[in-house]
Order: C-alpha cells, then sequence, then structure tokens
C-alpha cells in the first residue's frame, strides 16, 4: 500500500468507529524517545522515519508536526503525499491541541491508543475540549497494518554493583524514602530508562537502547516487576527473589493497578493514560530516579571515561583512514558509517550503537538527523565535509560524538561558519558559572558566535547522557528558550551533558562538532559554589577548516591543550604510523 491506501485504509476504520480525529504518537508504552518496531505505526503511515513526530488524521485531511531538526528531511519524504508538515515553534503553525480545538465540535470522537499517551496530555485534551469525546482504547494498528512486528523478546541482562556504582536495593532505599516524603503509599514507574537504572538491568527491546520492556509496582514492603520473566537467565530470576522482587507478566499491570489502594505516586508526563485511569488516588510528581540517574556516581564516572577512551580510539582511527583513503578509495556515506561501526565494534566491551550514526556529506549533513539510505547515499570525494555524529554503548558507558571531517578544499565562507561552531563549542566547554543555573543560562555561551553572524541552529545545545542507558537523558539539557511544560533541571555535579553548537545551510553543508562534558566543582567562596566542565570526548577536532586567527587566546590554548589531552590518552593504542598522523591531527595551531 501506497500513503494514500493506508490513510484511506484508517479513514475507512474512522468511519466504521465514528472517530473524527485520530492522533498518533511517536511512542511506546513507556514514553521513550526511540521505539521498538511494534510501535513505529506513525512512520508507516506517513512515510516519514524521523524520530520525532505526531500525527493527526481526520476524515478530510492528514497533518505531521515535527521539530526544526526534521523539517528538510519531513519535507522532503512527505512531498505528494497529502500529509500536511506543521513545523513545531514557528509562527502560525498550531499546536496540536490548538489544531483540535480548531477542527472538533460537540460530541466528536477523538481517538487514540490510551497505552501510547501521556495521563497528562490527555488531561489538557479534556479540559481544552470538555465537549469532545475522548476514546483511549483504540489501536488502530492492529487492524490496518497487515505485516506490522512482533513485540521485542530480546534477553536481558544484571549489572554488577562494579559496573553500576550502587546496588539495587540502596536505590530501592532512596526511592522509598522520596514515596515517605510525599506521603505515597506506592510508586508506579513506567519509563524504561529509569526501571532499568533502578533494578540494574539492561536489555535490548529498543534499539539502541539497551533497555527491557517493564513497569514496577512499589511500596514500603513489596516490589512487583512486570516482565516478561523468560528475558532473564536463573541467575538473575534467582536475584531478584532473593531480594524480594517478584515477577509478573507484563501485561498484568494494568489488572493489578485496579486492585491497588492507597496513594500512587507517578509521573503523569510520562506515565499512559491508559494505566492512570484505572488508578484510585495519584500523588504526580516527576519520578525521583530521573535525577538520582543523570547524577553520576563515582564508578560510573570513572567506567563512562574509560568508555569515552575506547569510543576515542575508534574515532580517531577512523578519522586517519577517511582523510587518506578519500583520497583514491570509494567510500560512500554508508559505508563509512559502516566503517565506523566496525572499529568501535574492535573495542573491548562493546554492546551496539547508542543511535543509527549519522553521516552527511556536503548537503545531506544540513538535515540534522540525516540517515543515509540506498536511494541518498553518495560518494565521498576529496572535496567538501563529512558530518558523522556517532555514538557507541559498551559496558563502561555510553558516547555521543560529532565531527565534521574535511575531506579537501572547502569555501572561505565554511571556513567562516566552521570556526564560529568551533568558539562556540570552546566557550561552553570552559564555562565558569555559579550552582542554580540551569541550560537556559548557559546556551548563549555556545550559540553567541552564530548569532553575532546572524544564523541559528533550530535545536538544543546539550543533552544528558545514560550510563550505559539512553543516549538521551534528563532532567538536564542546554537550550536558549524553554520548552512548553518543561522545567529543565539545575545542573548539579556528575551530570553529563553534551556540547553540540552547529550550522545547517539548506542545499549547501551542516557543521557539527559535539564533546561530552561532566559537570564538577570548581570552588566555593562567599558567592555561593562555581561549577565547570570536564570534557571527557577524546577524539580530534579537524583543524583544517579552522581560522586560527579568529579564535582568541583562550580558546586557542584550550583547543591546544585539549589536542594534546587528546594524544596522550588515545595514541597508546595506535600503531606508529597511526601515531603520527594522530600527532598531525591534534597539532597546536
Amino acid at each position: 500500500m501506497n500513503i494514500l491506501d493506508k490513510l484511506n485504509e484508517l479513514r475507512s476504520l474512522m468511519q466504521a468507529e465514528k472517530i473524527s480525529a485520530y492522533y498518533i504518537p511517536t511512542s511506546d508504552f513507556h514514553d521513550s524517545e526511540y521505539v521498538g518496531d511494534y510501535f513505529k505505526g506513525r512512520a508507516w503511515l506517513s512515510g516519514f522515519s524521523g524520530s520525532a513526530g505526531v500525527m493527526v488524521v481526520t476524515l478530510s485531511e492528514a497533518c505531521l508536526w515535527t521539530d526544526g531538526r526534521y523539517f528538510i528531511q519531513a519535507e522532503e519524504q512527505l512531498a505528494g503525499t497529502s500529509i500536511q508538515l506543521m513545523k513545531m515553534m514557528e509562527p502560525g503553525v498550531p499546536t496540536v491541541s490548538e489544531y483540535l480545538k480548531q477542527h472538533l465540535q460537540a460530541n466528536d470522537v477523538l481517538a487514540f491508543d490510551g497505552r501510547c499517551v501521556s495521563y497528562e496530555a490527555m488531561k489538557e485534551w479534556q479540559q481544552l475540549m470538555p465537549e469532545v469525546v475522548i476514546k483511549t482504547d483504540l489501536d488502530v494498528f492492529d487492524q490496518i497494518w497487515p505485516d506490522r512486528p512482533a513485540l521485542p523478546s530480546a534477553k536481558a541482562f544484571l549489572l554488577s554493583d562494579e559496573l553500576s556504582g550502587k546496588a539495587m536495593t540502596d536505590k530501592l532505599a532512596a526511592v522509598r524514602e522520596s514515596m515517605k516524603q510525599h506521603q505515597a503509599d506506592w510508586h508506579l514507574l513506567t519509563t524504561l530508562d529509569d526501571l532499568a537504572w533502578l533494578f540494574n538491568m539492561r536489555g535490548d527491546d529498543v534499539s539502541y537502547s539497551p533497555v527491557v520492556l517493564s513497569y514496577a509496582l512499589i511500596s514500603m514492603d513489596e516490589v512487583m516487576l512486570f516482565v516478561d520473566e523468560t528475558k532473564f537467565d536463573e541467575a538473575a530470576k534467582a536475584f531478584f527473589k532473593e531480594n524480594h522482587v517478584k515477577l509478573l507478566p507484563y501485561f498484568e499491570v494494568y489488572s493489578k493497578i485496579e486492585t491497588i489502594s492507597g496513594k500512587i505516586m507517578l509521573n503523569g508526563k510520562r506515565v499512559n493514560s491508559r494505566l492512570v485511569q484505572l488508578c484510585h488516588e495519584i500523588i504526580d510528581l516527576d519520578n525521583p530516579t530521573t535525577l538520582m540517574k543523570a547524577i553520576k556516581n563515582e564508578t560510573e564516572l570513572t567506567n563512562t571515561r574509560n568508555a569515552h577512551i575506547k569510543d576515542g580510539v575508534a574515532v580517531s582511527k577512523f578519522m586517519i583512514w577517511l582523510k587518506e583513503a578519500v583520497q583514491h578509495e570509494t567510500i560512500t556515506e554508508i559505508s563509512a558509517a559502516d566503517k565506523l561501526e566496525a572499529l568501535r565494534r574492535e573495542q573491548k566491551d562493546f554492546l551496539e550503537l547508542s543511535f543509527t550514526t549519522i553521516a552527511g556529506y556536503k548537503e545531506h549533513a544540513a538535515l540534522m538527523h540525516y540517515s543515509a539510505t540506498a536511494d541518498s547515499d553518495v560518494e565521498l570525494k576529496p572535496e567538501g565535509m563529512l558530518l558523522v555524529d556517532s555514538g557507541g554503548t559498551y559496558l563502561d558507558g555510553t558516547t555521543d560524538i560529532t565531527r565534521t571531517f574535511v575531506l579537501g578544499p572547502v569555501s572561505d565562507e565554511i571556513k567562516r561558519h566552521y570556526t564560529a561552531v568551533l568558539k562556540g563549542m570552546l566557550r561552553l566547554s570552559m564555562a565558569k558559572f555559579l550552582h542554580g543555573c540551569i541550560g537556559i543560562n548557559l546556551d548563549i555561551l555556545a550559540r553567541g558566535p552564530l548569532w553575532e553572524m546572524g544564523i541559528d541552529y533550530r535545536c538544543g545545545t546539550g543533552h544528558g547522557v545514560g550510563h550505559i542507558l539512553n543516549v538521551h537523558e534528563g532532567p538536564h539539557d542546554i537550550r536558549w528558550r524553554a520548552r512548553p511544560n518543561t522545567i529543565s533541571a539545575v545542573f548539579e555535579p556528575g551530570m553529563i551533558v553534551t556540547n553540540e553548537p552547529g550550522v545547517y545551510i539548506e542545499g549547501s553543508h551542516g557543521i557539527r562538532i559535539e564533546n561530552e562534558l561532566i559537570t564538577k566543582c570548581s570552588e566555593t567562596n562567599e558567592y555561593g559554589t562555581f561549577l565547570a566542565f570536564e570534557t571527557i570526548t577524546m577524539a580530534p577536532i579537524d583543524l583544517d577548516a579552522v581560522l586560527a586567527d579568529q579564535l582568541s587566546d583562550s580558546e586557542r590554548n584550550f583547543l591546544n591543550a585539549y589536542h594534546a589531552q587528546v594524544y596522550t590518552k588515545i595514541s597508546p593504542f595506535l600503531n606508529e604510523g597511526e601515531k603520527a598522523m594522530l600527532k598531525h591531527y591534534t597539532r597546536a595551531i
């Protein structure tokens, strides 16, 4: 079926069910950012493959909302489908809620699969449109998607305390302390990375995210983990039993929650609406595990630094190979990404990529989250630039790094843009700031050199990174304006955040340079506690497009010191020829 056929099939079902509008998020039962194939109904229906986007289909039109990272990609993939692109946060573009309010009348029916829509979203629509009937029990894809993939059934495993740095029992005790503070009898936890962190378990139920499909109900003397127990080996099942964690079937959480009396603490922004509808009394708060997870312990920080050395070895070898091989070998965007993945797989304790590698050549790099396909894949030439955003998950930790490699001659304009991106990245790396700051206080450091040129990038500057977990993690981030209904967390020592300003010129080029930073204490005096960042990404930044005379002395000194550190940490893992090239790529300027 083509896109129009799929939309017609959906509308026929809507007419039969007397539905006026059907809402389709990009989500699973756990509000995950990346989802398994079973949950990719929006991508199947629309043809838009970006990881972020929601749809509303009425009997007469279809609209898709996505953010600035995907505007160019969405325009290309939605062309000719009859689906209208709604560019989120652009002037004159209604939000999903505004659109629904405008298009639905009294007694119209808005339907969705409530397991994939948060309680907060449903509550907002109930308050905004009290005259509209909301139906939460319809999963249309079970009926219109003939070859829908099955739910994942990958094996799971437990992390040792040597890898996690904190025992499951200690984490449960901390959660129960939070429950006491909020006078909660139970805590319902549904977000997969929080569950993985709390129970020190990892799996492979979502591509690039080592998580396990599960739910948990926790009281002061009972823990129920709803999961397919066949995912675990006998030793893991024995560990849970020994520590009084009862394993129950995955879908049993829906019947169990109805029987729970007392106050249930949950995060209404993340728990699905079907579950909350079954609760008798709730306390709606952020999950305490989200902040606990974001502040890494010393074991996690030490292991993550080690993961970045492994990752830096792979990226450095890739850079050495790429800049030489492009002169005489046939290399494409896809084969370059495959080469980098192979180099990562050579590293000890590599588990999987932390997200789909973005390898965009020339104008393809202007699509922030470009993913090469057989149709779009192009050959690299000894000219222009290749942007590579990639990462790996190791038993030591999770990495996220972007480098824009210069393959040959580039224009003066590109050099100015590249240098401005570098300046912003360096300024944020060098930041010293009072405790109490959030990302909005810091964003101008990275974005400032670009704003001075009248350029911006339509995305945040940085995000948290999980430990052997999701590559995108909150509650902290770095961006210039607040997101609706979202409060960014204050930076705390131990938080990891990315630093990734960029320039994206449609039809021409894209540039991004990204390192990861650990938040650390700098000093405490009469003015308060000052924090700073430690750079943990260890790979050369291509100097071939840098206009050195545009760097300040402090920026140049920081860059040179960083490159000296890269050479010291990475060179022991290279052969003599590679060491010589790394020495050149990390030269002082």
